[in-house]
């Protein structure tokens, strides 16, 4: 059975070549991505998002951090601001200043987590998610961090959330969306629910099943074979997504496809 809205990708045959080919050459015009993560017990996928982020052909990458990191980031992290630690040593409310100043910077914000699950941390990245307007894509714990907020999410314009199948599973009981998802379920009827699910609500989404690695955007879902999952665990492949979108930010869909060959 052939789906209208399901648009299938393949490493040889690009289903969006126009956006690769229209990579600003010029940084000037590659955007601002802001990376916001990290807790006093890790920063890796920070520093290899901002890392990717770069590579890919972001314009600037500009990261924050909990302020008790200052001492330990490396050296090849060249623009980072901290913000306000909590005992726990992730973000405190008073890091809302820095989360709203980066925002107020990038054309694009990546949550990439490492953030832990402090509840003080949850409610400094809901106030963000209300008050940030522009682009933004959120990705590994920081899914679960703000859990709470779910609804808000996923009836929030310009937001991608690229999750794991269990994240999926969990958004959809939290807002209540009338589709049970099981991990043993058909590709083709998971691409069926994620159609319905974007046309209802206007969040974008990418997940991973039965190696395939799903995107879909108002309705329209593509497909592209997948059999790396820790790219997507260590933030690489939300890095790139979050990078090309800057440079389309009306082609959510498309931006994110190319991003994955």
């Amino acid at each position: 059975m052939e789906y209208e809205y399901w648009h299938k990708q393949t490493p040889t045959s690009a289903l969006y070549p126009d956006i690769e080919w229209g990579k600003p050459e010029q940084r000037s015009h590659a955007g601002r991505l802001g990376i916001i993560g990290g807790n006093k017990l890790g920063f890796a996928g920070v520093a290899e998002s901002y890392a990717t982020a770069l590579q890919t052909g972001a314009g600037q990458t500009r990261v924050l951090l909990p302020d008790i990191l200052r001492k330990t980031i490396p050296t090849t992290m060249t623009d980072v601001i901290f913000g306000a630690t909590n005992p726990s040593g992730s973000l405190a409310k008073d890091a809302l200043v820095e989360m709203k100043a980066i925002g107020e910077w990038a054309t694009g914000i990546l949550l990439v987590g490492d953030a832990g699950r402090n509840s003080e941390t949850a409610i400094v990245y809901e106030d963000f998610i209300r008050e940030y307007s522009g682009p933004l894509t959120i990705t590994r714990d920081a899914i679960d961090l703000v859990k709470h907020a779910s609804q808000n999410l996923v009836e929030r314009p310009n937001t991608l959330l690229i999750v794991s199948f269990a994240q999926l599973q969990k958004l959809f009981q939290l807002v209540y969306y009338p589709k049970v998802l099981t991990f043993s379920m058909q590709l083709t009827n998971l691409v069926e629910a994620i159609h319905k699910f974007t046309l209802t609500y206007p969040v974008s989404l990418v997940v991973l099943h039965k190696e395939a690695l799903l995107a879909a955007a108002n309705g329209e879902v593509t497909s592209t074979p997948w059999d790396n999952p820790m790219a997507i665990w260590r933030g690489q492949t939300a890095s790139k997504a979050a990078t090309y979108w800057l440079w389309n930010p009306a082609k959510v869909l498309e931006s994110i496809t190319a991003s994955l060959l």
